[in-house]
């Protein structure tokens, strides 16, 4: 792949995508209190008038990703005959659950199913009451629901769509308007096009520092826990800085030997840990909580899937599982772009199912192991888990479970360095996805022959960290959270967009008869 060379960059989606971002981030800092008041009400409203949209789109995602893979348009190959897969399938998992998911996997799996003990999902079954059995049984299961197949099959729609219009179509760019272009003609590189592209743009950049939001905090109480340095603004700066340097090193080494190289070192650390919790663990506690949670969410499926909790009110639905689906959707043009990207010479098959179990696989075990270890502590009394969320944070609770392993200290070590990792990864993935979007068109080249330079990929490294820092300091990133949620709405619609016109290409060039063999480029039947 080459670099490109020059100022091949499309000012009309950079500009406003960092406009808007500094407007958001201005007034937050002058106005705080007031820019929180309104984006929360904007979110309040959403996922109360809209939470059956956001369902709907979960399931229908879901239900498309199966079909899919299992029908004959999953023996498609993303790329032309001689084409091979540039990854290994160990690599490439590697890189898109690290992508996908950040520290923020290592903090809910063991906050969330302790935030469900005090508020149960009140309605879901008869009996589900705070501090009840049920609960207790309930408390594991809707993480596991919340970080499971709906969210990956979310991330799944953009990759396919982007994925097919490049590879096959051999559209110019990897872009979100270009993959909508089966719909909207040419005004997919008109004001239409121009917008689709500015959202996404927008989701990546908002998710992302969203994302860093979370992992600063997390790290610094960990650090602090293990070395007993003051968690201050100055910790705040060296874990962002630790970042910078991660990025950089991955952006001198390149896309392969940089975020391949550090997804594959983060998968064999979070391997270690994972063992190790459950070796230390009350081992056969776990494997049966686990399965449990598995069989009461498998059997409850389409209840949560579409439970809004009309009737009473309780606003469960709202605050967590119409979050989530909105928030897959927000993270989805950083995952639809960057797999997208790695996934040349993979059948839609492989791809479909490899992030799908593979991503919900790896979010299981984490809440299985970390989230049923926690709730083995707080339900044997050995540590009051449930005390310490609600009287300090998240954070605490996360480093206090850690603490009570064996070779704590050992295990702290590891756990920041899977953090740093794990957050370094999502981060430096979502600037080269940002980079390399934000280049210009160029026409009668396929957009998988280019890379972005590397110093326009320090710029948007640049600017995640210095937008985290700023936010950090006013404390306006948990609103910055809110903001970057509430564009999941609109991306319903341009995920629709694409989605049909996936469909509307593929039936065009492949036509509707079952063919058993693998289709490449060269078995298309009508001319792109």
């Amino acid at each position: 792949m080459k670099t490109t060379k020059g100022s091949k960059i499309d000012l009309t989606l950079a500009v406003p995508t960092l406009l808007v971002t500094a407007v958001i981030a201005f007034c937050l800092i002058i106005a705080p209190d007031r820019s929180s008041e309104v984006i929360n009400t904007l979110l309040s409203f959403l996922t109360h008038q809209f939470g059956w949209l956001f369902e709907i789109a979960g399931l229908s995602a879901l239900a498309f990703c199966l079909w899919l893979s299992l029908g004959r348009y999953g023996k498609i190959k993303l790329g032309d005959k001689a084409d091979k897969p540039a990854y290994s399938n160990r690599t490439w998992i590697a890189m898109l659950f690290c992508t996908g998911i950040g520290t923020t996997l290592f903090y809910w799996s063991i906050a969330e199913p302790l935030s469900y003990l005090a508020g149960p999902p009140i309605g879901v079954i008869p009996g589900v009451e705070a501090g009840s059995t049920a609960a207790k049984e309930f408390a594991l299961t809707y993480g596991v629901f919340h970080w499971g197949l709906t969210a990956w099959a979310l991330y799944i729609i953009p990759t396919i769509s982007i994925a097919y219009s490049v590879y096959i179509r051999k559209q110019s760019a990897f872009r979100f308007s270009l993959a909508c272009q089966g719909v909207l003609g040419k005004q997919s590189n008109g004001v239409p096009g121009k917008i689709i592209d500015i959202l996404a743009l927008f989701g990546i950049f908002g998710a992302t520092l969203a994302s860093i939001g979370t992992g600063v905090p997390l790290l610094a109480e960990l650090i602090h826990t293990l070395f007993g340095w003051e968690n201050n603004f100055v910790m705040t700066v060296g874990i962002i800085i630790v970042w910078l340097a991660l990025f950089g090193t991955s952006v001198y080494l390149g896309l392969d030997k940089g975020i391949a190289r550090l997804s594959n070192i983060n998968i064999i650390i979070s391997y270690g840990l994972l063992a190790i919790v459950l070796i230390a663990g009350p081992t056969m506690y776990i494997l049966n909580l686990s399965m449990d949670s598995l069989g009461l969410m498998f059997n409850n499926f389409l209840r949560m899937s579409l439970w809004t909790d009309t009737v009473a009110g309780g606003g469960f639905p709202q605050g967590w599982t119409t979050f989530y689906f909105a928030w897959w959707l927000a993270f989805g043009p950083v995952m639809g772009l960057f797999v997208a990207k790695i996934s040349r010479g993979r059948t839609i098959k492989q791809v479909v199912l490899g992030e799908l179990l593979a991503g919900t696989l790896g979010c299981w075990l984490y809440f299985f192991i970390f989230g049923g270890y926690g709730l083995s502590l707080e339900f044997s009394g050995k540590l009051p888990l449930s005390e310490i969320l609600a009287s300090a944070n998240g954070n605490v609770a996360v480093a206090e479970l850690l603490n009570t392993l064996p070779a704590s200290a050992l295990i702290l070590t590891l756990a920041i360095v899977n953090g740093f990792i794990f957050s370094g990864t999502s981060y430096d993935s979502a600037a080269y996805t940002l980079a390399f979007s934000t280049l210009k068109v160029q026409e009668g080249k396929s957009g998988d022959q280019e890379e972005p330079s590397k110093w326009w990929r320090l710029v948007w490294a640049a600017m995640l960290a210095f937008g985290a820092l700023g936010l950090l300091i006013v404390g306006g990133l948990s609103s910055l959270q809110t903001a970057c949620v509430v564009v999941g709405l609109p991306l319903i619609f341009v995920f629709i967009i694409m989605t049909v016109s996936f469909l509307r290409w593929v039936k065009a060039d492949f036509g509707p008869a079952v063919d058993p063999k693998v289709l490449t480029r060269d078995d298309i039947k009508q001319n792109c």
